[in-house]
């Protein structure tokens, strides 16, 4: 039996936030679209989910065709079993990631994030499966007294806090 490792590059606008998970069950695809949905009135989004038995299919479903798109192709480019994908306009992870914590279906998730990601993926002969992904970059510094007051007010501003 033999085992590869794979670095798959997420293919993504920069300005895009990204939620990747695993879960159990073909259900996913409708209960998160349903989580989604009815978070925001103002929500995009796109779910791309792969399936692990029967057909073996990408499943998607979304209210915006440019975000199922990339969803759907991210997904087929990961290719590792009951994994999903959401890529999110007009929201934030932080908006909808507790909700998508909570659908029944929902094993982990690996990430939710804005930046670049890279999905660490072991095949064998069987299939895919993620061991982890690469969230940004490593840190440049450790934080000054003057990084914590920009911090700070940026979350303000983002209107996270009062």
């Amino acid at each position: 039996m033999e085992l590869e490792i794979k670095i798959i590059k997420l293919d993504k606008p920069d300005d895009l936030n990204v939620i990747i998970g695993q879960t159990h069950f073909i259900k996913t695809v409708e209960d998160l679209y349903e989580v989604l949905i009815t978070s925001s009135p103002f929500i995009k989004f796109g779910i791309g989910f792969v399936e692990a038995s029967g057909d073996c299919l990408v499943r998607w479903a979304g209210n915006d065709e440019r975000l199922i798109k990339l969803a759907r192709e991210n997904a087929y480019k990961i290719g590792a079993g009951h994994s999903f994908i959401i890529f999110l306009e007009d929201a934030y992870p932080i908006n909808v990631l507790n909700a998508i914590k909570n659908v029944q279906e929902v094993c982990s998730i690996y990430t939710a994030s804005a930046n670049p990601i890279q999905v660490i993926i072991a095949e064998t002969e069987q299939g895919r499966g993620i061991l982890g992904v690469i969230d940004g970059f490593k840190p440049k510094g450790i934080e000054t007294e003057e990084d914590i007051k920009k911090r700070k007010e940026l979350l303000r501003k983002f209107g996270y806090k009062m």
